[in-house]
């Protein structure tokens, strides 16, 4: 009896560790099954991966396009102008300034006009008195009154030298004057000289302008030739632009240049290019005309200079609002494509034009976004991000 229970016994117990290791092998076989299925998906990864390495086009639809004010331009390669900027200083017009200078040694007397005013023509400078001019005015008077009175009488009662010598003598003395600086005006008043006046003259304005220099007392003694007055016509008037030496600008490139002072600009032409180098600056001069109708310019002003210069070569050229960073951080342009959506292109920058830029790498004829470009980044950013980070 005790010898069949324990069978029994022991007959279940076997089924139950076979009942065990059934089930553990088909758990087994599951896990098994969905690791292998779990490939799958991976393998599905590492394709959506290489995908990102092409550049993706970002497509637009026209209520966004509207909306941002998106705008596309052809590219085509062309000259710019390239600017030269130059500190510059305002001088008088050396072709239509006129220096006041006594032409024999003389000492001032009195002074008509002041620095700074303005002059008319044959308005009264200054007066002065010279022992030179005293001995022509009285030779001049002499000679005068001998003409006058051979003049008169018949020519019976004058041989033709006499006449001849006569009239020469006058001529000489009038020429005489001349020299000395005095006009046909002023000689002519000779006449009502009196002997306290007697070489005294005043020297009067050839032209109209302004007293740019004045740098006399009165009694001081001048000598022939030294200046006593500038007088400047400011209706015209020159800049003197002073670039390095090392700037490769010649005038025959300069397609325009501007004077600017105070956010007022004046449209100046080249007139001249010194080629010697000054020796404290270390700068060579570009000399420019600049009219002045509203009296605005003044000689000693500080100003700016513009040059404009078209380039040799023809560049690719797009705004700089046009360039952008991609992911990677390189710099791209959005071209638009025949199907109307825009694809990055990588480019390199060149230099800067202003609120332009020169670009190296872009086809020609490309189609630019010139406008909304920060948009279109924005929308390729988007659709480039992966919220599973794979």
């Amino acid at each position: 009896m005790m010898n069949v229970k324990f069978k029994r016994t022991l007959a279940f117990f076997i089924f139950v560790i076979n009942l065990h290791s059934t089930n553990t092998m088909a758990v087994s076989d599951d896990h098994t099954h969905e690791i292998k299925s779990s490939d799958k998906p991976h393998s599905k990864s590492e394709v959506h991966s290489h995908a990102h390495d092409e550049p993706q086009t970002i497509e637009l639809s026209q209520v966004q396009r509207a909306m941002v004010g998106i705008e596309v331009e052809q590219v085509m390669p062309r000259h710019y102008e390239q600017v030269y900027y130059a500190p510059a200083e305002v001088k008088a017009n050396g072709y239509t300034s006129y220096i006041v200078a006594p032409r024999t040694e003389s000492v001032v007397m009195s002074r008509h006009a002041v620095l700074g005013e303005k002059v008319s023509k044959g308005r009264k400078l200054v007066t002065l008195f010279s022992h030179e001019m005293a001995q022509a005015q009285a030779d001049y008077l002499l000679a005068k009154s001998d003409w006058e009175r051979t003049e008169l009488l018949a020519r019976e009662a004058v041989s033709d030298s006499q006449r001849v010598a006569a009239k020469t003598k006058f001529d000489a003395a009038y020429g005489q004057l001349v020299a000395l600086g005095l006009n046909s005006l002023a000689i002519q008043k000779l006449h009502s000289f009196t002997r306290e006046t007697l070489g005294q003259y005043t020297l009067v304005a050839e032209q109209a302008g302004v007293v740019l220099k004045d740098e006399f007392s009165q009694g001081q003694r001048i000598s022939a030739g030294s200046e006593l007055m500038l007088l400047a016509d400011e209706r015209t008037l020159w800049v003197e632009a002073k670039l390095p030496a090392s700037a490769d600008l010649e005038p025959d490139q300069i397609v325009k240049a501007v004077v600017s002072i105070n956010n007022r600009e004046y449209v100046a032409q080249v007139i001249q290019q010194t080629h010697t180098i000054d020796k404290q600056t270390r700068t060579k001069v570009m000399r420019l005309s600049v009219e002045n109708p509203e009296d605005s310019l003044h000689a000693g002003m500080f100003v700016e200079v513009s040059f404009y210069v078209i380039s040799g070569r023809k560049e690719m050229i797009v705004p700089e609002s046009a360039v952008m960073r991609d992911p990677d951080q390189n710099w791209v342009v959005f071209a638009e494509q025949s199907n109307k959506t825009f694809l990055p292109l990588p480019i390199k920058l060149g230099k800067q034009l202003g609120d332009k830029r020169i670009v190296y790498g872009l086809p020609v004829g490309s189609r630019v976004a010139v406008k909304g470009a920060f948009f279109i980044a924005s929308e390729s950013a988007k659709s480039g991000f992966d919220p599973h980070n794979h």
